[in-house]
């Protein structure tokens, strides 16, 4: 596997990663998080993603024969619902792994590449955000990568229902 600077020529295979993920959720049951609708057929998620390959370091996890397989968005603007740390930081904004891939080191490796250019920029700290269903799923990933829970939040939804998120934290 070889990790690479991104740029708008992969919002194409993001996208891709994004859509395989939410039917992998789907069919799990599990629309909580990003819904039931591929994000291909979203304009606003591929406008995010033009956004992000744009405005921020994508870095991106391909395997031997050059198919991407993993994507990991970095930056130090946070969101709007993000409380600032006590420290300057970098931000995991987006991170995605080929579902058929699951369990291959994917995420592993692009949350070290995430750890080594927090450290070449001088910040002790890394922080993501994550969905923080009932069972808690996706906060044990993250608690596997080496992070620990930081701030539970909840974001309203238009139609009145709530998305719960939680930021965790890895100092280095």
């Amino acid at each position: 596997m070889k990790i690479r600077t991104g740029s708008s020529d992969d919002v194409p295979a993001m996208l891709a990663l994004a859509d395989t993920a939410v039917a992998w959720l789907t069919a799990q049951g599990r629309t909580g998080q990003w819904g039931s609708e591929p994000w291909s057929a979203r304009p606003a998620e591929g406008e995010r993603m033009h956004r992000y390959a744009r405005d921020y370091l994508v870095r991106i996890a391909e395997d031997a024969d050059g198919q991407v397989v993993g994507v990991c968005v970095l930056a130090e603007e946070l969101s709007d619902y993000v409380v600032p740390a006590d420290i300057p930081d970098l931000y995991v904004r987006f991170l995605l792994t080929d579902r058929s891939r699951s369990g291959s080191g994917i995420g592993a490796a692009l949350i070290r590449d995430a750890r080594e250019e927090a450290v070449r920029r001088g910040l002790k700290l890394l922080r993501v955000d994550c969905f923080r269903s009932e069972d808690r799923a996706l906060v044990r990933q993250y608690q596997a990568l080496g992070f620990t829970e930081s701030l539970a939040f909840d974001i309203p939804r238009p139609d009145g229902s709530v998305w719960p998120g939680q930021i965790l934290e890895i100092r280095l």
